[in-house]
């Protein structure tokens, strides 16, 4: 019986715990490099002869550097009004959208939703050149509205599909009851599908907060001023010029960038998984 029992245990450590524990060291191995090169001093960066996987002098220069000599402040709230407010819009539409494709009955309504989630599938690398015509004829160009406008267009497909497959997993014999008391369609659907839907809602708005915050692309090619930069643009902008990357300031810039994101799946991750899940089931 011992036998058995250590048998199994160890079949248990092989197959479950052990790819556990290297998949959570390899996902959480760039973070603790941003930790340690951004709490390292200059003389341990550069210097090839000492372990570069922890430091015996950790110092705060670096972000002290990142917030005296750089404008990380002003790029940090540029990029939670740019996220806040593109991700604002973009669920708005999802969620009226996917709601109309899942329970709504007209001609096409299934190809429309897979149409819709297909144009997401677009390389953005297609997209900036058409875009950039259009932002330049509103005259929005190097303002935050350049992306603001411009996120959506990837944000609110994925969003559509994802509410409308959470929607299909919500029974309409709920609805009907409602639409046989004496509401209206709005009505149900304003106070008896979207309390039901809010894990699939935030978990679309969690997927769209995260884009803004980390898109490179238009931002790069909308925003040139410095005092209009988002943190992904700025960082890489203003602390890497040439051939010379001060990886300090860099390393710092990038973990406090990632923090906020973090801190948001940390709080909605089962609403998340939860929502994904009935949105591919649907």
């Amino acid at each position: 019986m011992t036998t058995v029992r250590y048998g199994s245990r160890l079949k248990r450590a092989v197959t479950f715990h052990v790819p556990l524990v290297l998949m959570v060291g390899a996902t959480l191995f760039p973070f603790y490099w941003m930790v340690i090169t951004s709490i390292r001093p200059d003389r341990e960066l550069y210097n090839v002869q000492m372990n570069p996987f922890f430091t015996l002098h950790p110092t705060l220069k670096h972000f002290q550097d990142l917030f005296a000599l750089t404008m990380f402040a002003h790029w940090a709230w540029n990029t939670l009004f740019i996220a806040t407010v593109s991700t604002a819009i973009s669920l708005s539409c999802g969620l009226l959208a996917g709601y109309a494709l899942a329970r709504l009955q007209f001609r096409w309504a299934a190809p429309l939703g897979t149409l819709i989630f297909v144009t997401y599938l677009v390389p953005p690398t297609l997209l900036f050149i058409p875009l950039g015509d259009v932002v330049k004829t509103f005259g929005i160009g190097d303002t935050p509205w350049a992306v603001i406008l411009t996120y959506p267009t990837f944000l609110i497909p994925f969003c559509t599909w994802l509410l409308m497959g959470y929607f299909k997993t919500i029974p309409r014999e709920i609805e009907e009851c409602a639409r046989i008391d004496g509401a209206s369609r709005l009505q149900a659907m304003i106070r008896i599908s979207f309390p039901l839907a809010v894990p699939g809602i935030l978990s679309a708005g969690i997927f769209a907060f995260t884009l803004s915050w980390n898109e490179f692309l238009y931002a790069l090619v909308f925003l040139s001023s410095p005092q209009q930069k988002t943190i992904p643009i700025g960082v890489f902008t203003e602390l890497v010029r040439g051939d010379v990357f001060y990886w300090g300031p860099l390393m710092a810039g990038a973990l406090l960038g990632s923090i906020p994101v973090a801190l948001v799946y940390s709080f909605f991750v089962e609403h998340y998984v939860t929502a994904l899940t009935g949105a591919v089931k649907g």
